[in-house]
């Protein structure tokens, strides 16, 4: 049946987006990058900008912020490396000038004017009219600009974003991008300043700025936490929560940054993989004379998420998690998806493969991710793009918080969201006990802004410190050799790959959240491969052919499920990713196997699977 409606919402999903992408001309990703906190009057901003590289990072000395355009083209939000951009270069960018004109519409007058950049790697410096107005750190956060004082409505200003990376000095998150001039291994391609979609919308000036919603299943109901940009005497919030046409809440307070609104709904319905249902929420704000100065559509799923007793539970019941690894890497795109149509294929492709979610690897996804995955019935992880960085320097600590913090505030809402992942593979030795201190030190901020999710503090790697759900990775080949690493030994202790710079297990729940890495190669149907076979990237000796790909991954995922203590695992990957070649599918998005065959062995029963492991 969950088959059915998956290809049931695909096909009318794709309509949409045909109609969309119709009436949106030539501008790239021009669908509403946050659909949900979504208004109807807004711009964007993607499409032609005109640009300049700053090699010698002398601009602010040349005045660039003063331009009213370069001499170059480049096509927003696509990232300089990418072929998408239109400019493709490879190399290291230590800096790079964007302009465009800013057309602010007459009818906008009197409200808060805001510009939203979904995402800039890393140091972003934001002019208008020559005047710096804002600046941001933080390559994986979005962000917003009040502009209202620097533009007038009905004309035109000038708008200069400088940017500023530097992924070799270990200072800033910088996830898998490479540190050498080309990939290698599992490092790819750089992404240097806009790699997401950038917009401008107008606001009330007593409008929202955001909405907490956080599901309490065990009480039934939505608790609604406003936060306003500015409040005003009389003015009135009006929270309505519907089922398909049929109202099931609705209630007017006080527009306050102080009000929680309970909303209980009677035979609440679950969000699930099995059962993605969700709640269509509108807030309307109202003056003090009743009139409606702002309206804003969302949507909610009542999902809970946690750990018992080492195991995994969704919605008070226990979950086992058949995840899929998952870079977010595009051939044309890098960082940035060439349409919002790939990033419902993506999920797609994971749910075709037998996975019921992904481990968002070292990348903080976009929100039209997780609107399909919301959609769709998709489980995730959030994870920061902590590699690259010195885990052991203060300052690097501090750039990664306040990014952390950021991304958490942004994606707080997401249904399908189930775990935070701060730290992927802290293998740097401690200095001065910095790398202790930042591990402590994220999981529990991640905990004080969001205490409804399990937090998997460091994924696989050295574990120090805190964590509700113990990762650990490995990728040894041999079935055998496998379940003898892995099974529980006789004094209670399990696999840790690194037991002398880790903390010892005492009963967390336990999963593997990276095995497999399979290399198999074919041949790209859309690009042509960038290196010798040789040096392409995957994990252990190469299958001879594909009986022997099939029976050594059936075997490997026989041995997870039939582990007792092992409550969920993920698959290295979803798609080949450059150089490294382990994916279920081509870099491309194509098929490389029987998907039919793939999918059985991935949504094998675990008693199933413990009986063909003692054959």
């Amino acid at each position: 049946m969950h088959t059915h409606r998956i290809i049931i919402v695909s096909i009318l999903m794709t309509v949409v987006a045909s109609v969309r992408c119709a009436a949106a001309g030539d501008v790239p990703r021009a669908e509403y990058p946050r659909p949900q906190f979504e208004r109807t009057e807004w711009q964007c901003l993607n499409g032609q900008w005109t640009y300049q590289f700053d090699f010698g990072q002398s601009g602010v000395e040349q005045r660039l912020f003063e331009s009213k355009g370069f001499k170059d083209e480049i096509t927003v939000p696509f990232c300089p490396e990418s072929p998408l951009s239109g400019v493709g270069r490879k190399d290291f960018i230590p800096a790079i000038w964007y302009h465009r004109t800013l057309d602010v519409p007459a009818a906008w007058q009197g409200r808060r004017l805001l510009l939203h950049f979904g995402g800039v790697d890393y140091r972003a410096q934001i002019y208008i009219d020559g005047r710096q107005v804002a600046e941001h750190y933080g390559g994986a956060a979005s962000f917003t600009v009040d502009i209202t004082r620097h533009v007038k409505p009905g004309k035109s200003s000038q708008l200069v974003v400088y940017v500023q990376d530097d992924v070799r000095s270990r200072m800033q998150p910088g996830g898998k991008q490479s540190r050498r001039l080309n990939s290698y291994e599992c490092f790819y391609t750089r992404v240097t300043g806009i790699w997401s979609t950038v917009w401008m919308e107008p606001v009330a000036m007593s409008g929202l700025r955001r909405v907490r919603i956080t599901p309490d299943l065990d009480q039934q109901q939505f608790l609604f936490q406003p936060d306003f940009y500015q409040t005003a005497d009389g003015q009135r919030l009006e929270i309505i929560v519907r089922d398909g046409q049929r109202q099931v809440f609705r209630r007017e307070v006080a527009a306050a940054n102080s009000v929680v609104v309970p909303a209980h709904i009677n035979k609440v319905k679950t969000w699930s993989p099995e059962q993605p249902f969700l709640y269509d929420v509108e807030f309307v704000v109202r003056d003090a004379q009743g009139e409606v100065i702002d309206r804003v559509a969302s949507y909610a799923g009542m999902r809970k998420s946690e750990v018992r007793g080492g195991q995994f539970y969704l919605n008070n019941k226990p979950y086992y998690q058949r995840l899929v690894l998952d870079q977010g890497y595009y051939p044309d795109g890098q960082w940035t998806a060439p349409t919002d149509d790939q990033l419902r294929r993506d999920i797609e492709l994971g749910l075709a493969a037998g996975f019921n979610g992904a481990r968002l690897h070292q990348k903080v996804f976009e929100q039209r991710f997780f609107y399909w995955a919301d959609r769709l019935g998709y489980l995730v992880w959030g994870e920061s793009p902590s590699w690259e960085m010195d885990w052991t320097s203060p300052v690097a600590a501090r750039n990664m918080i306040t990014e952390w913090e950021e991304c958490l505030e942004r994606d707080y809402n997401v249904p399908s969201l189930v775990c935070w992942s701060p730290l992927n593979e802290t293998w740097m030795p401690d200095r001065d006990q910095q790398r202790a201190r930042l591990t402590n030190d994220l999981y529990w901020a991640t905990r004080r802004l969001d205490p409804t999710r399990p937090v998997v503090t460091t994924s696989g790697g050295y574990h120090a410190g805190h964590t509700d759900i113990y990762a650990e990775h490995t990728y040894v080949q041999d079935p055998a050799a496998l379940y003898e690493q892995l099974r529980m030994k006789d004094d209670g202790s399990v696999y840790t790959q690194f037991p002398e710079h880790s903390h010892q297990w005492q009963g967390e729940c336990y999963m593997i959240d990276e095995f497999g890495g399979i290399r198999w190669l074919k041949q790209m149907q859309s690009q042509q491969e960038v290196a010798p076979a040789d040096q392409f990237w995957g994990y252990g000796k190469d299958p001879q052919s594909l009986e022997e790909y099939y029976d050594r991954l059936e075997r490997q995922v026989n041995v997870i499920l039939s582990i007792p203590h092992i409550a969920g695992f993920c698959y290295t990957q979803l798609v080949d990713v450059e150089l490294e070649k382990n994916g279920i599918y081509t870099y491309d998005r194509e098929q490389k196997f029987d998907m039919g065959r793939i999918r059985r062995i991935f949504t094998k029963d675990r008693e199933a699977a413990k009986e063909a492991l003692s054959k």
